[in-house]
């Protein structure tokens, strides 16, 4: 059954990209990251067919120059990844405001989309808390309305689709938090990024989240999360920052999520958007990440997704 998408996604079939994610990087500028060189060849030479732009400064900036860098080897450019602090005015308008030259590169690259990640609630590089875990009803109402409201300002404004990313040690993490969102934001103005290795983390299903909410669904994550490591997290209180150093986020054949089931219910509601591989690692060996991405996409394709 193919189920009718809030908004119309003009591919003609599933298409695989990667991120810059998974080849460890998280910064624009961090010297424990690759060169985006190196990024842009390895991805291409495993197999993949698009990009996500990652941290805002890691690929050129210049729209014609990272064209060109994607045409010689081959790429597309899916979404632009954004975040900030969704309870704070002041990390929302700093979004705003670089919105315009972020949005103008996709634009001229043919991405349609913008992945909105929530500011975490413990530190990138300590796992130290930094925000308050829990959201009262009024701050989780605000939460849900500002995503409401930064995505309807992207379409209006620039004619793109915001695709907000459940992520982990967030506030927008467990299927009780993105099901409050999307009760209170419009469709049109809000998509969902579904990451399935990240919904596992959080306790949810993926493939049935799927399935109830393929109209909100137009763009998805893949990577798998390691049911071992997540038990050890769990006990020990692990921060994100410290269950990434163990591989919490593994290659889609070893985690929680059946990727011949998602297969399934892919085929299922008739999914034709973007499926971006990302799988979470910081810092990662300059040697780790090609080969894990040139297995990943061998057995992508081996399951049949792309």
């Amino acid at each position: 059954m193919r189920h009718r998408k809030a908004w119309e996604v003009v591919l003609a079939c599933i298409e695989v990209g990667n991120a810059p994610d998974s080849w460890g990087v998280w910064f624009p500028h961090n010297d424990r990251q690759v060169p985006w060189d190196v990024f842009l060849d390895e991805v291409a030479a495993a197999g993949y067919s698009c990009i996500e732009l990652g941290p805002w400064g890691y690929l050129p900036t210049e729209a014609s120059a990272l064209k060109a860098e994607l045409s010689k080897r081959n790429l597309t450019l899916a979404a632009s990844t954004v975040g900030c602090n969704l309870l704070n005015e002041e990390s929302i308008e700093s979004l705003l405001i670089q919105l315009p030259a972020i949005t103008a590169l996709q634009k001229e690259l043919g991405a349609k989309f913008v992945v909105l990640l929530p500011e975490m609630f413990t530190d990138l590089f300590t796992g130290e808390v930094v925000l308050n875990k829990q959201l009262s009803a009024e701050e989780r109402e605000r939460f849900n309305r500002n995503i409401g409201r930064i995505g309807k300002f992207i379409r209006e404004q620039y004619g793109l689709v915001l695709a907000a990313h459940p992520h982990v040690d967030s506030h927008l993490e467990t299927e009780e938090d993105i099901e409050s969102l999307l009760a209170l934001t419009p469709a049109e103005d809000v998509a969902l990024c579904l990451d399935v290795g990240h919904h596992a983390y959080g306790g949810g299903d993926a493939c049935a989240f799927l399935k109830k909410h393929a109209n909100r669904i137009p763009y998805i994550h893949l990577k798998n999360c390691d049911a071992d490591v997540l038990a050890d997290m769990r006990r020990e209180g692990w921060s994100f920052a410290h269950a990434v150093t163990k591989n919490i986020m593994c290659e889609p054949w070893k985690g929680l999520v059946d990727f011949k089931q998602l297969k399934s219910v892919l085929d299922e509601i008739g999914y034709q958007g973007y499926a971006v591989v990302e799988q979470d690692m910081y810092p990662a060996p300059p040697e780790r990440p090609f080969p894990i991405a040139r297995a990943t996409r061998k057995y992508l394709n081996d399951v049949g997704i792309g």
